[in-house]
């Protein structure tokens, strides 16, 4: 499915906002002021099976009845949005479209299996977009790369998917038979991520999804940010120092990144007076590390040149999340190597 760029909805993610604020604000209305609806949300299987009741596989399978499960999944839905920005509204919206559609019948398939095989009797699953969630997980796995961010006791080593593991392993947790709900939307990412017959016919079309994103993108736009844009506040004011120089570092890369985009389009040879700042000047977000402590003062770190050659296995890792070969050589010569600064560079092109 994730194969190529799409065209509605690339970098303001309007829908993936707006299953992170419309489905949690009707949880919230549920559980809080409407008390005598949450019947009609509730994901019965016995009543879809003995009593008809078919639009139960429908209300029960969007909005979630605990306030727990609503806040994960929408911790999760928020970062899963990258999905939707590098390969558009159409893909995302299709993924979601089929993995709901599988998992619907894997439901059914799980119950029964535990039913006959171990006489267990599951007659209510929890409510809520659940399956795509838990579906998300396998494009998650499968094409973001990992990057280690640092170790806890030298030997818990912390990445940049770790956080999402532990939202996703707390929602698992939340209820009894969520478990169920889990395998169900796995096994249908599964289905859906490889199987290009699902894709096929399982997807949003491309007039319904652009109608979609028209409508949802006014509603859920942002301005994009602007090189005066203040950064977070930090505790003390070495933190707020160190803030604006990862800031100052970031604009320099992709001012670099940039130049280099240009060169290459232009089809220029390159030019031995390019200006290189990291040849005048450290690395900003190295400088906090070189103060003087009282103790003989450090030499100065600095990066090597932009000329560095990219690593083949992070040109081959940033081509599997969709960019193209050139963009990622000039992204790591820009980021000199960094695969977690390369990839930032490659989103906000």
């Amino acid at each position: 499915m994730f194969t190529s760029t799409g065209s509605w909805g690339l970098y303001k993610a309007p829908l993936s906002k707006s299953l992170l604020l419309v489905p949690t604000a009707l949880t919230v209305l549920l559980t809080v002021v409407l008390h005598q609806y949450q019947d009609m949300f509730i994901y019965n299987l016995q009543a879809v099976k003995q009593g008809k009741q078919l639009w139960r596989l429908v209300s029960g399978r969007l909005i979630c009845l605990d306030l727990k499960d609503a806040f994960c999944s929408s911790l999760l839905i928020y970062n899963f949005r990258v999905f939707e920005r590098r390969f558009g509204s159409q893909k995302f919206s299709s993924f979601l479209f089929g993995t709901w559609i599988l998992s619907a019948f894997v439901d059914f398939l799980l119950t029964e299996a535990l039913r006959f095989l171990f006489e267990l009797q599951v007659d209510v699953l929890p409510a809520g977009l659940l399956g795509p969630v838990f579906a998300f997980f396998v494009p998650f796995y499968s094409s973001i790369p990992r990057v280690e961010v640092t170790q806890l006791l030298g030997h818990i080593t912390i990445t940049n998917k770790s956080l999402t593991y532990i939202v996703g392993a707390q929602l698992l947790t939340s209820g009894a038979y969520m478990w169920v709900v889990a395998c169900s939307g796995l096994i249908a990412g599964l289905l859906y991520y490889n199987n290009k017959l699902a894709q096929r016919f399982l997807r949003v079309p491309g007039w319904l999804a652009k109608c979609g994103t028209v409508l949802l993108e006014p509603v859920f736009s942002e301005s994009e940010p602007t090189t005066e844009a203040p950064v977070g506040m930090g505790a003390t004011l070495d933190i707020q120092r160190q803030q604006r120089m990862d800031l100052l570092d970031q604009q320099l890369l992709l001012s670099q990144f940039s130049h280099l985009r240009r060169n290459a389009q232009q089809h220029q040879q390159p030019q031995t007076g390019l200006l290189n700042w990291n040849r005048f000047f450290p690395s900003l977000r190295h400088r906090g590390q070189n103060r003087h402590h009282g103790g003989p003062q450090q030499p100065p770190y600095t990066h090597p040149l932009d000329n560095t050659p990219a690593a083949e296995e992070q040109v081959a890792r940033l081509m599997e999340m969709g960019f193209s070969r050139m963009d990622a050589q000039e992204a790591l010569r820009a980021s000199n190597n960094d695969i977690n600064m390369a990839t930032n560079v490659l989103l906000q092109h």
